[in-house]
């Protein structure tokens, strides 16, 4: 039997992406799958997904459109986190300089910013800048949860190596990148989420909102469980398609071809 060809791309390393690659597996769809990291590969391999090539490291804008040229892909499918801005937008111009297909999954959503905002001891911000600097004008535990790759913001906020406690992802590149700046110690929590409302307790709780996915139901029950205040980084407004509805795509452009 030849080997199937692969015609899509998914760019995973979030729930829905392994929930995307089980689905493709599942209906014998062939497909590239890409994480950003060896640990999020290890993740996809422990399903032992059938007719998926797993990627693993970040590719640039450059990288991908390579990627898409010589593996002449005709969609993609963009799983990334919804706080991956620059990930997406370097999809996006990616697969529009190759004149590739491209899909964007969504997160579902259980609560709109406006809705948190208009609720007791929640407190909702743009961007992790504003949230720290709110922070600073603040006195108590801070326990953040926001990753490492902007844990620079929360140095700024006055003695923030006695007050703020990180969870971050526990990568090499994550644990590292902590120590330098600082976080050391119990300071220091380095574990895959998502958590459950014991382990979210602080005077102020910075996250992400992340969705169900992401456990922040649980986050903001925790949170009001122990009288804390949730600092909420509020997600980018995108368009997209729901999990269902990718789906759906998928295999009524892909799947009876492929399995032919």
């Amino acid at each position: 039997m030849r080997e199937k060809e692969r015609k899509l791309l998914l760019f995973a390393g979030t729930t829905e992406g392994r929930m995307l690659a089980e689905y493709l597996s599942k209906k014998r769809i062939a497909c590239y799958v890409s994480t950003a990291t060896e640990y999020g590969k290890s993740l996809l391999q422990e399903e032992q997904l059938s007719d998926i090539i797993i990627l693993a490291g970040r590719m640039n804008e450059e990288e991908i459109k390579t990627f898409l040229t010589e593996k002449k892909i005709d969609c993609v499918v963009d799983a990334t986190h919804p706080f991956a801005k620059i990930v997406t937008e370097n999809i996006v111009n990616a697969c529009k300089e190759t004149q590739t297909g491209y899909i964007r999954c969504l997160r579902e959503m259980e609560t709109s910013s406006e809705d948190l905002a208009g609720q007791e001891q929640v407190r909702v911000f743009e961007s992790v800048r504003e949230a720290a600097k709110f922070l600073s004008t603040t006195e108590g535990k801070i326990l953040i949860t926001t990753g490492s790759k902007e844990l620079k913001e929360y140095t700024k906020i006055g003695n923030y190596q006695e007050r703020c406690f990180a969870r971050v992802l526990s990568t090499k590149a994550a644990m590292e990148e902590s120590v330098r700046l600082g976080f050391e110690g119990k300071h220091l929590i380095a574990m895959q989420g998502p958590f459950s409302e014991e382990m979210n307790r602080a005077r102020y709780f910075v996250t992400k909102e992340s969705g169900k996915a992401g456990g922040f139901e649980e986050k903001l029950k925790a949170a009001k469980k122990a009288e804390a205040v949730l600092i909420v980084i509020g997600r980018p407004q995108e368009r997209g398609r729901s999990v269902q509805e990718v789906c759906h795509f998928i295999e009524s452009n892909f799947g009876k071809k492929e399995q032919e």
